[in-house]
């Protein structure tokens, strides 16, 4: 693989990780007008919230058998416009049977697309040498902010549901533009995921569960403060601090600003700290924003907790992957397959858990249930391993050409 086509493959996955972003936020932040048009009521919106990810799971875990016939850049390729008329549909329904359909298709092509995002991802950070996962979240993160912003616009000059999904028509071709230079890396000896011989896990690559269940548990955790922000955030600041209608939308916002910042900066922490430094950093600072939620007296002490969230949360979840990816280097796609399917675990646990407690105690009550949860992830921190989990530095390889 040459320099150019990793320059280029990075910045094409790069797009997908940002139209995305995009995607997402335009689907959550805009929760309030998705139950106004389709008449949901508080007590069955966690129904809905919940067959997202379970349908997502059951995606991911059909990527990890499809990509031993058809590499992952081919799913992604197909997937994400999935996702992307998936969304347009959600917009356009108007009755319950309609939504139902379009999540299901959301959920079960945002499951491939996820999957097959991180496969490449991780692919290609083995092509470079040192730590990259983070600049693809952050992308990802950019991507939020925009779909956020649009929502806003959306509440703020009282646009129909689908008048403010109509971005995607836009978005939709330029990812199948930019999917013509998927690629997947070469390591530093030439070889890919495919060729590469025993790791950690056993022979040839064999996944070993027992190796990979702290990293499952760690991407459970984040992913159940992240699916509170997500999910509960824009109900909490309006519902619970007493914001506005437009001032729910802003707190996804500022949450996915702080993770682009974060994410922008955390691959240069990670080759001078190591990724246990980072994580262990990520989950104290994620506490303490939950903290800060749940006893906010007004909105504007909440965005600050969100804020401190968006820093905390960030640098998590594309650790997690990438430790999957080195410690099976022989089977690392089927390790990101089967690692992402809880990312859903923990969407499928946090909705839920945080409104069924929101509706029987209290949702300042309910933030600290993630606060706690976040707390654990330092107990398997170690699982990021120490020297093995830097990059760069003396355990960067050398270049002769720099692509970016």
């Amino acid at each position: 693989m040459t320099d150019a086509g990793l320059r280029h493959g990075r910045a094409s996955l790069g797009l997908s990780f940002g139209v995305q972003g995009v995607a997402f936020a335009l689907l959550v932040t805009r929760i309030p007008a998705i139950q106004d048009q389709y008449g949901i009521s508080d007590g069955l919106l966690p129904v809905f919230l919940a067959a997202v990810p379970i349908l997502a799971g059951a995606g991911s875990v059909a990527t990890e058998k499809v990509v031993a016939r058809v590499r992952p850049g081919v799913v992604l390729r197909w997937s994400q416009p999935l996702v992307l008329l998936a969304l347009l549909g959600v917009g356009a329904g108007r009755e319950v049977w309609h939504i139902a359909v379009a999540l299901g298709v959301f959920g079960l092509a945002v499951g491939a697309l996820d999957a097959s995002m991180n496969m490449l991802g991780v692919s290609l950070q083995r092509a470079y040498g040192r730590s990259i996962m983070l600049g693809f979240h952050a992308a990802y993160s950019l991507g939020g902010i925009a779909g956020a912003s649009l929502a806003w616009a959306g509440a703020r000059w009282d646009l129909s549901l689908l008048g403010s999904y109509l971005p995607v028509v836009v978005l939709l071709p330029a990812a199948l533009v930019g999917s013509r230079w998927y690629t997947e890396g070469k390591g530093p000896d030439g070889k890919g995921p495919e060729d590469v011989g025993a790791g950690p896990g056993g022979a040839g690559g064999a996944l070993s569960f027992r190796l990979l269940l702290p990293l499952c548990l760690v991407m459970s955790f984040a992913y159940i403060g992240d699916s509170t922000v997500s999910n509960w955030s824009a109900k909490y600041l309006q519902d619970v601090l007493g914001g506005s209608e437009q001032l729910a939308t802003v707190p996804y916002n500022v949450y996915m600003v702080t993770t682009l910042l974060g994410r922008a900066l955390g691959d240069l922490g990670v080759r001078r700290f190591g990724a246990v430094a980072v994580v262990r950093g990520g989950s104290l600072l994620a506490a303490g924003g939950f903290a800060v939620v749940a006893v906010a007296p007004g909105a504007w002490v909440g965005m600050f907790g969100f804020t401190m969230l968006g820093f905390g949360l960030c640098v998590i979840v594309p650790q997690t992957f990438a430790a999957a990816g080195r410690m099976f280097p022989g089977n690392s796609d089927a390790a990101v397959a089967r690692l992402n399917i809880f990312n859903y675990v923990g969407f499928l646990v946090g909705s839920p858990l945080v409104g069924a407690l929101g509706d029987a105690w209290s949702y300042r009550g309910a933030m600290l249930v993630p606060m706690v949860l976040v707390l654990a992830t330092l107990v398997y921190a170690r699982a990021f391993g120490p020297e093995p989990a830097r990059y760069g530095g003396g355990h960067e390889r050398p270049h002769t050409a720099d692509v970016g």
